[in-house]
């Protein structure tokens, strides 16, 4: 439920936002709007408001959206059609209002509004989660890798990753972006990291060894590990409706065994958990000085075609432990603001190199996702909290925005190859080439949405 949730809202926000761009700028640039759909098929909900008596619809299959605006040819197809819609059915002061009369440089504002709102939504969202403040790891490195990409470049544990390619790395979460970002370019990146005696030691990392598939952790990939702590396996948060829950876990509760296996600190813990999917695991704790078993099945859940086992309960920080190993981030609105423009830019651009590498066979397609991937994330990134939910929000909005800009014709971008072609001619682009360039649009968005359903439903038999 909490999956199905998740999904509509995710849509059902990102479709409206991304139609209100079109229909907001459509009103500024005085074009009579017919219909506002958020959804297709048969509608469940509608209701006629303002001066243009605007139909705003409320429909079955909240896969999508539109915004139907008065066009004289969509008028003439109807006539052809034999249904009731004739372009006497409009005073001419109406007719001037029809988006095929409007100039070129109004229908550029009008169909480019839609990608760019979702632009703006992201920024937005950035902007309030930066202006909040966020938590992240300190970027120690932990493990190493025996002959990987991070041994060669002499990268060591204990030490504190200070910058990537002359970028500062203040997390975890920025340097993994960063490595994925420079991954890309296939070449040698230089790391600066402070040794445990405060010297400063350059890396030269090589991704040359590096594999093109996107679903797998850039630090997997070059042997680098995040430093974890011992950490006493005592429960401190419990998520609702988990298994933890169920089973009658509690805050504060000490892990001691599970299977009659001793468990030395919460890494054992979340190993023996992960690695038991679906099991009952007999785990035997400590409450308030008394010993008792309880018997708990870890939920299967699966992210990057990994399937793993999840009790739904964190582990008990003291401050000091938390001082040491987290970070609390926190900008002015200023800053917050610049930076979350310069993420949605970085987070676009990532993402037209990526589509590009597909096209061109670098990168594998298996990253492209549908509907059921995107239902799958947004569950869990609600689960994780409302922080983790809106960041998952900016970033889906951002594919659509770009998604939706590709001169790809049915898409708004194949609208604007359109319009930018008759800036250069002088005169708009003929119907019939209008109407071929429909033909392969929709033969190239129907097999893009196929590789995106195959891929969710090979993610899916994986796990089972």
């Amino acid at each position: 439920m909490m999956t199905l949730i998740a999904f509509i809202v995710t849509i059902g926000l990102l479709v409206t936002i991304h139609e209100y761009g079109h229909f907001q700028v459509a009103r500024w640039c005085n074009v009579k709007v017919l219909r506002f759909s958020v959804g297709f098929g048969k509608p469940l909900w509608k209701k006629t408001f303002g001066k243009d008596k605007t139909e705003f619809v409320l429909a079955a299959i909240p896969l999508g959206g539109f915004v139907k605006m008065l066009d004289e040819r969509e008028l003439k197809a109807e006539r052809e059609q034999n249904l009731d819609v004739t372009p006497a059915s409009y005073s001419e002061a109406e007719l001037q209002r029809a988006f095929n009369r409007q100039n070129v440089w109004k229908r550029i504002a009008i169909v480019s509004a839609g990608p760019i709102a979702n632009l703006l939504l992201a920024i937005f969202l950035y902007w309030l989660l930066f202006m909040q403040g966020v938590t992240g790891m300190r970027p120690i490195v932990g493990d190493v890798v025996k002959n990987s990409l991070a041994a060669s470049a002499s990268l060591k544990k204990g030490e504190v990753i200070q910058s990537i390619a002359g970028s500062p790395v203040k997390t975890w979460t920025d340097a993994r972006w960063i490595l994925l970002e420079q991954s890309l370019e296939n070449k040698n990146v230089t790391i600066e990291a402070l040794s445990t005696d405060n010297v400063l030691h350059v890396h030269t990392l090589s991704f040359s060894g590096v594999n093109s598939d996107p679903e797998v952790d850039i630090l997997e990939k070059v042997g680098l590990g995040m430093f974890k702590p011992n950490i006493p396996a005592v429960i401190g948060e419990i998520l609702p409706n988990s298994a933890a829950e169920k089973a009658n876990f509690r805050s504060d509760d000490k892990i001691l065994s599970i299977n009659d296996v001793d468990m030395r600190d919460w890494e054992s813990v979340v190993a023996k958990v992960k690695a038991s999917p679906n099991k009952v695991l007999q785990i035997k704790i400590e409450r308030a000085q008394e010993l008792r078993t309880i018997a708990v099945v870890p939920e299967r859940v699966t992210e990057n075609n990994q399937s793993f086992g999840r009790l739904g309960a964190s582990v008990k920080l003291d401050q000091k432990t938390l001082d040491e190993f987290l970070i609390e981030l926190q900008y002015s609105p200023l800053q917050s603001l610049q930076k979350a423009i310069l993420k949605t830019w970085d987070t676009a651009i990532f993402s037209l190199k990526m589509l590009g590498r597909m096209i061109t066979g670098q990168i594998s397609i298996k990253g492209i996702s549908g509907p059921v991937t995107i239902a799958t994330f947004a569950g869990e990134s609600a689960s994780l909290g409302l922080n983790t939910f809106l960041s998952f929000l900016a970033l889906v909005s951002i594919s659509i925005g770009v998604l939706n800009l590709l001169p790809i014709p049915v898409l708004d971008g194949g609208h604007l190859m359109y319009y930018i072609a008759e800036i250069l001619k002088g005169s708009p682009v003929s119907d019939q080439t209008m109407l071929v360039g429909q033909k392969i649009g929709f033969v190239l968005l129907g097999l893009l949405m196929t590789i995106a359903i195959f891929n969710d439903f090979s993610r899916l038999f994986t796990t089972f």
